[in-house]
């Protein structure tokens, strides 16, 4: 399992409370360009169209090599392949409880690209200050410890 790219907002931003795993449905172009790194999971999300999740706002551009591409949009809105029964669970947890869908990581398994997304809940701004002073008091014992 060879992670390709990493969403570091997610954690921060949000509280995570359930992971997912799903398959994408890309192009082959979109494929050489995701395995070669080049992918941006910043600021993007995971959206509910009918019975569907979409993964929105990734950046994927163009594979170099593979000469002029007519009509292509690197941001577009991607399918993601989940089982109906997860996406039903999903679509209910996401509208009775407020929580959101962000994608974390995109991996490869074998042969195959896969997004792992979590159940979120927003944090508020008291909760990331929280957070930071927690990681800033580790550091500090760290080094401290180092010095011995």
């Amino acid at each position: 399992m060879k992670a390709l790219a990493y969403n570091k907002r997610a954690g921060f931003d949000y509280t995570l409370i359930e992971k997912y795993e799903a398959g994408l449905i890309l192009s082959g172009q979109e494929v050489k360009s995701i395995k070669t790194g080049h992918l941006s999971l910043k600021g993007s999300f995971v959206t509910i169209k009918g019975e569907e999740l979409f993964l929105t706002n990734a950046f994927i551009p163009p594979y170099p090599f593979a000469g002029q591409l007519k009509n292509y949009i690197p941001d577009q809105a991607r399918k993601l392949l989940v089982k109906k029964s997860e996406i039903r669970k999903l679509i209910g947890k996401v509208r009775t409880e407020g929580l959101t869908l962000v994608p974390i990581q995109v991996y490869t398994r074998k042969r195959l690209i896969k997004l792992q997304f979590a159940l979120a809940r927003g944090k508020k701004k008291f909760d990331k200050r929280e957070n930071i002073k927690k990681r800033d008091s580790k550091r500090r014992a760290q080094k401290a410890l180092k010095s011995f």
